[in-house]
């Protein structure tokens, strides 16, 4: 007990740095400057990327699936990098942020986002700008590779990019199993459980006190995991642009169907959203101060780790795709933080907020109810047939976060091969894959604390690099720019080998 209370105590500390004061400012911190440097892209050139990402929905080339070996389409792209990044934290995570900081949290989760559609920009330019191909031929791109070839190019920084490269992998080989599998699937778990309980089953106990019910389920989601995972980075690509739109679509519709009941009350939430940001309600606690200060971190901490743009995530799968301008995919970038974030996450606290199960006035949740709970009570406020609503939100996360499970583990297999090569890849998807009967069983909070803590990681080596090659990025978009809106004459800048510029230059 003592180790384990001392392993507590330095998580801790630990992740009060990563998501506290300081990560949060270098975050939020990367996004002003790329939004700044880039000339407010995200709102001066709205209708070029909109019309390029959501807008190109129905073009060939975007939807259509690629020929060329370990390449996926863009749209293909989004919809993994969605499965990763919508999951656990859309749901309980917008309502922990609301529970704990009040609807002013949905603001600065806003603001979070509008910056972090710029930090992932940024991410996506410098993941196609740097990415190569492995010796099986597959596009591979990420931090790891513009940390050692783009800053490592800086001079006297080549060792020091090449230990941040490391790093940043094997934060993120962590990250997969913790938040990229068993965080997730322990979430599953408890939601189908609860929702659909087998009495039989979960009356069984077994491995020490595990009920019979959650290894029956850990087994069925090991054995569908393992079906797509082991297929490789295309079957996870054609089972995320089935499973992605149709959950987000599902999710979003039956919110707003939830919102339109309790229609009398959207204003009132808005109001309290916009009004709470600055002048939280006093529920909250401590001088006014420091309210406004719990309120901002719990929105940027909860929108930061919803859409995890600055983590250096995504950028692994969007590196994948057979788009030859960085900027291109850049734009995906920031539609994935705009579905993720403005979409998905402001329909659930609207559901929240519009349902009477949080008291806008003073802050109070209804009795029965935590941050856990609280969508699915929300919903089953309307839904209360046979508990339909709480079913609902249970096949909801079931959704969120078995794709997730999917997206995380070709991060996962990517910051794999960086560390040991492509050939030995085969090796973290079987331990991937076991870890999600971990994830079945495991009750302790530790071990979803501590990949908490080295999830928050990956952004400090990540966002060095990205704040450190801003320039690169500003010039590749206004190069960019110059030739695709400006219709002018000047060379591409599409990889920073000549030999892949050459080659990416046919056909743009």
């Amino acid at each position: 007990m003592k180790l384990l209370d001392a392993i507590t105590q330095v998580n801790n500390s630990i992740n009060g740095f990563v998501w506290g004061y300081v990560g949060l400012a270098l975050l939020i911190g990367t996004g002003i400057v790329m939004t700044l440097l880039t000339k407010v892209f995200q709102i001066s050139h709205l209708k070029h990327w909109w019309q390029n990402t959501i807008g190109s929905m129905f073009q060939k080339n975007v939807i259509g699936h690629a020929k060329e070996k370990g390449a996926i389409s863009p749209f293909q792209a989004l919809c993994t990098a969605l499965a990763a990044t919508v999951g656990t934290g859309n749901i309980a995570g917008v309502a922990a942020a609301i529970c704990i900081g009040g609807a002013g949290a949905v603001f600065w989760m806003w603001v979070a986002a509008f910056f972090g559609m710029m930090t992932n920009y940024s991410e996506n330019v410098l993941g196609i700008y740097y990415r190569r191909r492995n010796p099986n031929g597959e596009w591979s791109g990420g931090a790891m590779y513009y940390l050692t070839d783009g800053l490592g190019n800086k001079k006297g920084f080549k060792h020091i990019a090449k230990v941040l490269a490391i790093l940043f992998s094997i934060f993120t080989l962590l990250a997969s199993f913790g938040i990229g599998s068993m965080g997730q699937v322990n979430k599953i778990v408890a939601n189908v459980a609860n929702a659909f309980d087998v009495s039989a089953l979960s009356s069984i106990t077994v491995l020490g006190g595990v009920n019979l019910y959650n290894v029956i389920l850990g087994a069925v989601i090991m054995v569908l995991a393992s079906l797509i995972v082991l297929g490789g980075l295309k079957r996870i690509a054609n089972v995320a642009e089935k499973i992605v739109p149709f959950m987000i679509i599902l999710f979003v519709a039956g919110s707003l169907t939830i919102i339109g009941i309790n229609y009398a009350n959207i204003l009132p939430a808005f109001g309290a959203i916009f009004k709470n940001a600055f002048t939280p309600i006093a529920a909250i606690g401590g001088g006014i101060g420091t309210v406004v200060s719990k309120v901002m971190t719990q929105g940027f901490k909860r929108g930061v780790f919803s859409n995890e743009a600055g983590l250096g995530s995504s950028v692994m799968v969007h590196s994948n795709t057979n788009i030859k301008e960085p900027v291109q995919q850049g734009m995906w970038g920031i539609f994935e933080v705009f579905a993720d974030t403005m979409i998905v996450c402001t329909m659930t606290a609207l559901v929240v907020l519009t349902s009477g199960a949080y008291n806008l006035q003073t802050g109070a949740i209804l009795d029965g109810y935590n941050d856990a709970t609280l969508v699915a009570g929300a919903f089953n406020q309307i839904f209360s047939f046979a508990d339909i609503g709480e079913k609902f939100i249970a096949i909801a996360m079931f959704l969120f976060a078995f794709t997730t499970v999917l997206g995380w583990s070709h991060y996962g297999t990517k910051a794999w091969e960086y560390l040991f090569g492509a050939k030995s890849v085969v090796v973290f998807k079987i331990i991937h894959i076991i870890t999600i009967m971990f994830g079945a069983v495991m009750t302790s909070s530790l071990a979803w604390d501590i990949s908490d803590t080295f999830n928050g990681m990956m952004m400090f080596p990540n966002l060095i690099a990205v704040l450190a090659l801003s320039p690169l990025v500003a010039k590749i978009t206004k190069n960019y720019v110059a030739r695709k809106l400006g219709k002018k004459d000047v060379k591409p800048i599409l990889s920073y080998d000549e030999t892949i510029q050459e080659e990416m230059e046919q056909g743009v």
